[in-house]
């Protein structure tokens, strides 16, 4: 069975590239975009709003994809720019390549598994933004991010979050302290 950097090796149009700490792969705006496989490194995805803000929308570490998937699957201007966190080998691929026919069926349903499991996650943490307490997002975010914390500064984890560095120091402390 093929695992997912055997499928991409075999895709004609995937390219392998090496960015620095740092590096802004996508900018919001860039018409041309595709999903990018992180082969090494950690990569974020993130929107500026119109005060200047930055908000982290998902971070991505080994072995998962990360893309604007609404300017990727409409050809439409991407919303998001996704920048290294730290030093990064990516594959850029065409997003048919994972449904691509020459796939069995058991791959096939591999690749639709994980993209349901992905989604529902980003499903589960807006649902999380729109009314768990901040202690549960940062619960949710150990769970699907478990080797993050010593990976990512405390800023952006609270951006990801949705609340002040501050609010996250207060969280952390609590969560450390015996009970």
């Amino acid at each position: 069975m093929k695992n997912i950097q055997d499928i991409l090796k075999s895709a004609p149009k995937a390219k392998q590239r090496s960015f620095k700490k740092g590096s802004i792969i996508q900018s919001a705006g860039d018409l041309k975009t595709v999903p990018i496989y992180v082969k090494k490194g950690l990569l974020k995805s993130y929107l500026i709003d119109n005060n200047g803000k930055e908000h982290i929308y998902m971070f991505a570490p080994e072995n998962w994809i990360i893309g604007d998937l609404e300017a990727i699957q409409y050809q439409q201007p991407a919303q998001l720019f996704i920048e290294c966190i730290e030093d990064s080998e990516v594959i850029a691929f065409e997003k048919d390549c994972l449904f691509n026919t020459q796939l069995d069926n058991e791959q096939l349903a591999e690749n639709a598994q994980t993209l349901y499991r992905r989604i529902g996650r980003l499903q589960r943490r807006v649902l999380m933004l729109m009314g768990a307490t901040a202690a549960d997002r940062y619960q949710y975010f150990l769970e699907t991010y478990p080797e993050l914390p010593n990976r990512v500064p405390q800023k952006m984890i609270a951006s990801y979050l949705g609340i002040m560095p501050q609010t996250l120091s207060t969280i952390r402390k609590k969560l450390a302290s015996p009970k």
